[in-house]
């Protein structure tokens, strides 16, 4: 029996993970439903952009107050967590703060981990009243109700239980205040639990401790904080070109230059043009690229991007953090279709076009890419309404009134403007 605790503890920490990996590969399976693509531009560059935007939160700073306390949470998060590694070789082997051998080091350790613990702790709990005393207009869109903003408080309650899970456990281990270092938060703790059982508190908080940080894990994937995790591989692949810069389809500007250019056979066919794609444009998750998939899993839900969005600023329909939340449920709902259907899909008769995103936002759109310069992990709204709008123009037939008399002027008079070429400069007689 003495060695009950560490076979349960080996046992949990297997499920643990094992759901945690099952997870990651659902997670995979999804975004690899998208089209892939190639990935373009020097590894270097992604590199450079992954450490300086996911690790070194650059992009998070612009909004000073929030930025430091979202690096504070961050950091202070991943470096608690290193604890982990301890908890895990004491559960699996018996022994207790295997790690304080290393002696005076252990202290300073402990001591850094603590006063990170109390920062995280201050900083989740303005977080908190951010959302829910102050109510900024951002955490208040339509689009927020319900369960993303339950989710986004529940991750606030996670952490601060855990912190106080690990503040609890050091200030009742009776072996660690002993040392005399280590303990400057736990230290002004210990004297509430005086008269108290502290091995038992001790333990249970131990236990809940790495039982709650398993559970967190495994809700990442139901959760916005999969941005964790997806940070980093976002950024990587990142689009390397200019904001302002468009892709155009291949096979769309080949037939175009094969129009402009007076020697060619009108009839011809271009041998190193792109094949014709089945379908112009993005009407459902299928269609989108796996980047984009993976921009969607990503999704902070900050609302930086709708915030700054123009459109949205002057009461139009549209949210870019929207269109991303959207896209996210429409694949999670494809995936729980597979998942129903052993591995295929079965029509539902909806699409992420019509059902979850609506015309008049994507219309509304200017195409700034204010949204873009926004997001603090590189995520690109624009490209999905980009796509959105390519399905409606060229499969649908379906653009605007304003914007099919805008082409037509410009097939018909070389301009956007409904005057002939010969009278464009009759403004400048007045």
């Amino acid at each position: 029996m003495t060695f009950l605790p560490n076979i349960i503890f080996g046992l949990i920490l297997v499920a643990g993970i094992g759901f945690f990996v099952r997870n990651i590969q659902r997670l995979r399976r999804n975004i690899k439903l998208g089209v892939d693509i190639p990935i373009e531009g020097p590894s270097k560059q992604r590199w450079a952009n992954m450490a300086r935007i996911a690790l070194g939160q650059s992009k998070m700073v612009r909004r000073p107050i929030s930025g430091l306390l979202h690096i504070i949470v961050y950091l202070g998060f991943i470096i608690i967590n290193i604890e982990v590694l301890e908890i895990v070789i004491d559960g699996l082997f018996g022994t207790h703060r295997i790690f304080s051998s290393i002696g005076s080091i252990y202290g300073i350790l402990i001591g850094t981990f603590e006063i990170l613990a109390l920062l995280v702790f201050i900083s989740v709990i303005f977080f908190w009243t951010r959302r829910n005393v102050i109510r900024l207009k951002r955490f208040m869109s339509p689009e927020m109700k319900g369960w993303p903003k339950q989710d986004a408080n529940l991750i606030i309650y996670f952490e601060i239980i855990l912190m106080g899970l690990f503040i609890t456990m050091n200030a009742t281990d009776v072996q660690f205040q002993a040392m005399g270092s280590g303990n400057v938060i736990s230290g002004f703790i210990a004297p509430l639990f005086e008269g108290l059982p502290l091995h038992a508190i001790e333990r249970t908080a131990w236990w809940l401790h790495i039982i709650g940080i398993l559970i967190f894990l495994n809700y990442l994937y139901y959760s916005k904080h999969l941005h964790i995790l997806l940070a980093f591989p976002n950024t990587y692949f990142g689009s390397l070109k200019p904001n302002g810069h468009l892709n155009n389809i291949e096979s769309v500007t080949n037939e175009v230059k094969l129009m402009m250019d007076p020697d060619t056979d009108p009839y011809a066919v271009s041998e190193d043009g792109a094949e014709v794609p089945e379908k112009f444009g993005v009407s459902d998750v299928f269609d989108l690229n796996r980047i984009q998939l993976l921009n969607a899993y990503t999704c902070t839900e900050c609302g930086r991007c709708t915030s700054e969005c123009p459109a949205n600023q002057t009461g139009k329909k549209l949210s870019p953090r929207k269109i991303m939340m959207d896209t996210r449920d429409r694949l999670q709902e494809v995936a729980k279709n597979i998942e129903t259907n052993k591995g295929k899909f079965i029509s539902d008769g909806k699409q992420l076009l019509g059902n979850y995103v609506s015309n008049e936002e994507i219309w509304a759109c200017t195409s700034c890419n204010a949204c873009v310069e926004a997001c603090p992990v590189s995520i690109n709204p624009l490209s999905i309404i980009l796509d959105l709008r390519r399905y409606l123009v060229m499969e649908q037939s379906a653009a605007p009134v304003e914007l099919n008399n805008m082409m037509t002027n410009i097939e018909n008079n070389g301009a956007p403007w409904p005057y002939n070429q010969m009278d464009r400069l009759n403004w400048n007689k007045e």
